[in-house]
């Protein structure tokens, strides 16, 4: 009996697969744990392993195209046997099994031809590429550059283009191989996750049916657009010999708003353009008459009065500049802001007394293969600590909560464009100087923007270090799904009373950030206690 195989589901963020390659076709006899296809998902490409027997009777998508989670993507069953029933209105866009006739084939390639019905890229023989899903946050992406033009020949594996996403510059494969036919947007423009941005196909196939059935309703959007832009325009033309006392003067709009807000008349300034028509650098270049008060004010003015002050003219000008939101400045502001208003912050704010510390960071470069920081030093801290309160390493899954019982510190780093949160795995059983070289390199990734979804997907903690600008204390947006954020302030020199006596000290401050529906004040403070106890007495890292 014939069997539909699903798209599986091979990470927890998936949400569709792209079928990178297959190894099978339509004919094929299929054994369980046979190679089927490899399928690229969000994370990874992954090969995808049969777990069903049988001969391959239908193939769904073709490769480089995008297939939902338990979408059906192929029919495995006896030679010959019927399987349309199974595909629930998904085999018109589909492969057909060999046993189809010539007839029928003829029939639905010649349709929309003599219908003028919709024309699929598989009846033109091209594939369609459109703007992956390269991160789990990733809504659109930029093209930062083609690497092929129209005409070009390229192969499945080539990277067609560098796409900017909210994290990081990644290349976009073609998984398919023909002539570059259509190239949808320039470098520098944004499209959405799923658009089209290319088609490959034949040589000189005509793909103008496919580009007019994609542009008809943005075509319909731009045409209207210039009227809306007429129609403001002739609202806006009468503007110009509308004004009050000066409305016969020639003059542009902006010298007469210029002019307005200066409070200079337009008659007493002589324009520099075709006709004497004033404009902007006239009124900005004009200097008003040194009698410029009437004498009937001064002669008006009572005898007690004092005199008026002329003050000078000063033409000033306000300017500014515009950038466009890149794709990780746009990321930030929306998971921020669905953090900050999802999730009831408190903050914690303890001082630790740095002496030993510093005595011990400098003992320990001694002798240590890479420079540790007094950030790695908390880093390790943070991780001990979370093992001793796994209520403040989980997270608010809804219905549950999650307790993590790993230690997966994100750390914070300022980059260009804005902010990326890489994770030490498994920091709690690392070493200071396996802290440190791993920071130091996923520092040089971040600035040179070649960090990988792996290298900042996965936290249960954040570690937000200021204290090398020298901000004493702050707090910080928790970095969703944590539970918690660590902000860690400057090491300051301070008096301080030991023994009954005040000595100068060392003192840095850490504010923990809690979610409330997952981490309690108490709890909160019982973390800090333990981190603070650590942190002042390092040799119990080294144990």
């Amino acid at each position: 009996m014939a069997e539909v195989v699903r798209m599986p589901k091979m990470s927890d963020t998936m949400t569709e697969g792209v079928i990178a390659k297959w190894h099978k076709k339509v004919g094929d006899k299929v054994n369980s744990g046979d190679l089927v296809a490899e399928v690229e998902t969000d994370k990874a490409t992954m090969d995808f392993e049969s777990y069903q027997e049988g001969t391959l009777l239908y193939i769904g998508p073709k490769e480089g195209e995008a297939v939902a989670i338990d979408a059906v993507i192929a029919v495995l069953g006896e030679p010959g046997e019927d399987f349309q029933a199974l595909l629930s209105g998904d085999a018109p866009a589909a492969e057909k099994a060999p046993e189809q006739n010539e007839e029928t084939k003829a029939e639905e390639v010649s349709a929309p031809a003599s219908s003028g019905s919709t024309v699929t890229p598989e009846e033109l023989g091209c594939t369609v590429i459109t703007m992956p899903l390269l991160s789990d946050t990733m809504k659109e992406g930029v093209i930062a550059q083609w690497n092929f033009k129209v005409g070009d020949t390229i192969k499945s594996d080539d990277a067609i283009a560098d796409v900017e996403t909210d994290k990081a510059t990644m290349e976009v494969t073609a998984y398919a191989d023909g002539t570059l036919l259509y190239i949808g947007l320039e470098a520098g423009e944004a499209a959405k996750v799923n658009d089209i941005i290319a088609i490959v196909g034949p040589a000189g196939t005509d793909i103008t049916p496919l580009l007019n059935q994609k542009s008809a309703p943005a075509k319909a959007e731009k045409e209207e657009a210039p009227k809306v832009d007429s129609a403001a325009a002739t609202t806006a033309a009468p503007v110009e010999s509308t004004s009050s006392d000066d409305s016969r003067v020639k003059a542009s709009p902006l010298a007469r708003k210029i002019a307005k807000d200066k409070g200079i008349n337009l008659s007493d300034i002589k324009g520099s353009a075709d006709g004497g028509r004033i404009v902007k650098k006239d009124v900005e270049s004009f200097v008003p008459a040194a009698s410029a008060q009437p004498t009937e004010t001064k002669a008006a003015a009572p005898a007690t009065e004092a005199k008026a002050i002329t003050l000078p003219t000063y033409v000033g000008e306000e300017r500014y500049t515009e950038k466009p939101v890149n794709q990780m400045r746009k990321t930030i502001a929306r998971r921020l802001a669905e953090s900050l208003f999802t999730a009831p912050h408190f903050y914690l704010t303890v001082s630790i007394d740095m002496d030993n510390a510093m005595v011990a960071r400098a003992q320990i470069n001694e002798v240590a293969p890479v420079k540790v920081s007094f950030n790695d030093i908390v880093v390790k801290a943070v991780a001990v600590a979370l093992k001793k309160h796994p209520a403040v390493n989980s997270s608010w899954q809804g219905d549950k909560i999650r307790f993590n019982e790993h230690t997966n510190i994100g750390v914070a780093m300022a980059v260009e464009d804005g902010l990326l949160v890489p994770v030490v795995r498994f920091a709690d059983g690392k070493s200071l100087s396996h802290i440190s070289a791993e920071v130091k390199d996923f520092a040089q990734k971040a600035k040179a923007k070649k960090l990988q979804p792996a290298d900042w997907e996965g936290s249960t903690f954040t570690v937000s270090n200021l204290g090398m600008f020298g901000i004493d204390e702050f707090t910080s947006i928790i970095n969703s799904p944590d539970g918690a954020i660590l902000s860690v302030g400057a090491i300051q020199a301070v008096p301080v009373v030991k023994n009954g006596a005040v000595v100068p000290g060392n003192v840095m401050k850490v504010t923990l950030g809690c979610d409330h529906r997952v981490v309690d004040g108490a709890t909160g403070a019982a973390f800090l206690q333990t981190l603070k106890s650590l942190v002042e007495n390092p040799v119990r890292l080294l144990a």
